[in-house]
């Protein structure tokens, strides 16, 4: 009887705690993936900020794992989002391999991550992890950007969404919070769910502690592993790829060259300008992100730059066309283009905000660093100022200073100036107010630069 009034009460513990559990218990399962290849797990970091570099890292990854038959593509998540396009880019390039994608969620899928994280076909998240709040920003100061942007990544996350198998609405409502999701969220809030809430609402499909649990849940715990490493060149891309970089880089081009045209000569400022140059187009066109035809574009802006100022006088149409040409090259070097055809939307927001920084920076500089470096002592260490003081020989006129204490005879009255006869020369002279009558002999003492001071001999020797 003991044992059987103990049975029932573990049955209806375990009912009570089934029931408290909801659908999250049912979720935790999470389901294999049926007739997986024969090949190894890789495992992509897909962590920090979502640039052009990372994707390319995950071209390369996803390349490799096609190459390798793999059985499963792991990305391990966590990130607060990136760059627009380079997720865009890593969207449709998961979307559209044949092995099977898991989005890890370790800790944070926010912005663009949130995305990504869609086009993966499972979703299984850490416990205290987050996804969501993907609305598009300007800038590095968080500003919403205008709703034709939002607009636009309402459908790439609603697309995605539709395109595995969750809910479009729930997707949506991370990118507008004017959207309201009965249940989920009320409107005026961006929606950011926990891994519970996630679990709950079918954005994801377990809560795993580790990835050595997740491949244990989905049959794979004793394939074996590679960890897909980011190569030398796409640390560099990305180390120099990053927007504020991108911006400094820039403004060392401009700002380079703007002062080493107004003091010709190869110096400081021109060598500062084509580091920045080689630093912003160099890794860019290595890596495939720049085309030569760009880099020619800005040679010729600054060519006819050149040419204006020392070739052409004035300032027209070369000088004009190269600004113009200048300025274009440095807009369509930060989008990833491919010949003469550029994507929309988000690449060319980010390359316009990008690009738009930079010269209003540049602007400040011009008035700013225009002003005051030309009158600093570092400045006058590194262009050429030579002193033209008298004390180092110059003067306004010619000064005959070897004429002082030399006699001659005033040829006209000295009223008080007029002219006398030295030794054959006539001189211009003056005297100190005094009037000197003509044929008066007269000696110079003093010499000022054009003004020659004479007095009477007779008021010299006394």
């Amino acid at each position: 009887m003991r044992r059987f009034h103990s049975a029932l009460l573990m049955s209806v513990l375990m009912a009570m705690l089934l029931s408290a559990a909801g659908p999250s218990a049912t979720r935790a399962q999470l389901i294999p993936f049926e007739n997986l290849a024969g090949g190894p797990v890789y495992i992509v970091r897909v962590d920090g900020m979502i640039d052009k570099g990372l994707s390319m890292h995950m071209d390369r990854a996803i390349a490799s794992a096609e190459a390798d038959n793999a059985s499963l593509l792991i990305l391990h998540m966590d990130t607060f989002g990136g760059l627009l396009d380079a997720a865009d880019i890593m969207r449709k390039a998961i979307l559209s391999t044949s092995v099977p994608t898991v989005s890890y969620v370790d800790r944070n899928a926010a912005s663009a991550g949130a995305l990504i994280s869609y086009a993966a076909d499972r979703i299984v998240m850490a416990p205290g992890a987050s996804i969501g709040a993907a609305t598009v920003v300007e800038g590095t100061g968080g500003e919403a950007a205008p709703d034709k942007y939002q607009s636009y990544m309402r459908g790439l996350m609603r697309a995605t969404a539709e395109a595995n198998g969750r809910d479009p609405a729930i997707a949506e409502a991370m990118v507008d919070p004017d959207l309201e999701v009965e249940g989920v969220i009320a409107a005026g809030q961006v929606l950011t769910l926990s891994t519970k809430e996630a679990v709950d609402q079918g954005v994801a499909d377990a809560e795993i502690a580790s990835i050595d649990a997740l491949l244990e849940a989905l049959g794979a715990s004793q394939t074996p592993r590679i960890a897909h490493t980011v190569s030398t060149s796409e640390k560099i891309i990305r180390f120099f790829g990053s927007p504020v970089l991108q911006s400094m880089l820039m403004l060392m081009m401009l700002g380079g060259l703007y002062f080493e045209l107004q003091t010709p000569g190869v110096g400081f400022a021109g060598a500062m300008a084509a580091v920045g140059a080689a630093l912003f187009f160099g890794p860019n066109y290595l890596n495939g992100l720049v085309e030569i035809w760009e880099v020619a574009v800005f040679i010729l802006g600054v060519a006819l730059l050149l040419a204006e100022i020392f070739v052409i006088p004035g300032f027209g149409v070369a000088g004009i066309s190269g600004i113009t040409l200048v300025v274009l090259a440095l807009g369509v070097s930060l989008i990833g283009n491919v010949g003469l055809s550029f994507p929309s939307g988000g690449a060319i927001a980010s390359a316009t905000v990008t690009l738009a920084t930079t010269m209003v920076l540049f602007i400040g500089m011009l008035f700013g660093l225009g002003k005051y470096i030309p009158r600093s002592d570092r400045f006058a260490q590194l262009v050429l100022q030579p002193n033209l003081g008298s004390k180092e020989g110059y003067t306004s006129s010619h000064t005959r200073s070897e004429l002082v204490g030399v006699r001659g005879m005033a040829l006209t009255p000295l009223r008080p100036s007029g002219a006398v006869d030295v030794g054959g020369d006539r001189i211009d002279v003056v005297t100190a107010g005094d009037w000197i009558a003509a044929g008066t002999e007269v000696e110079i003492v003093s010499v000022h630069g054009s003004r020659v001071e004479v007095r009477t001999v007779r008021e010299v020797t006394t």
